[in-house]
């Protein structure tokens, strides 16, 4: 019987088993990776879709003031709610790195709802 695949694992990994990508097989760590690659991923980088993503890189070096902060969130919560509308975002926090003055770290935690399943997770991103 075949293996059945929901989506790209994150981070990206060589498949064990010969294929171009390692690839996830539940549904919590499919959302998961779903939402890794929208908030990762710079808008214009993929093909015949400019907003997908957000622009979290260009406030590496910005000072760690509360209007950043809020930008910061704002261009996730907007990137979520236009491509995971059955992401539900429960706390998201974005607090200066305790190794940098010009780093954030990002923490969300969110909740999936649909007709099937509903599933509580979250992800701690630095940058």
């Amino acid at each position: 019987m075949a293996e059945s695949f929901i989506n790209i694992k994150f981070p990206f990994f060589d498949s064990p088993k010969g294929y171009f990508l390692d690839m996830t097989k539940t549904n919590k760590k499919a959302i998961k990776s779903n939402l890794m690659h929208r908030v990762l991923t710079n808008k214009g980088e993929r093909l015949y879709l400019p907003d997908f993503g957000t622009n979290l890189r260009k406030y590496l070096f910005e000072p760690n003031a509360s209007n950043v902060s809020l930008d910061i969130k704002n261009e996730i919560q907007t990137t979520i709610d236009k491509y995971i509308p059955n992401l539900q975002i429960d706390t998201l926090e974005v607090t200066q790195s305790e190794n940098s003055e010009y780093a954030f770290v990002v923490r969300l935690e969110y909740t999936v709802t649909n007709a099937t399943f509903e599933e509580n997770d979250f992800i701690q991103l630095e940058f």
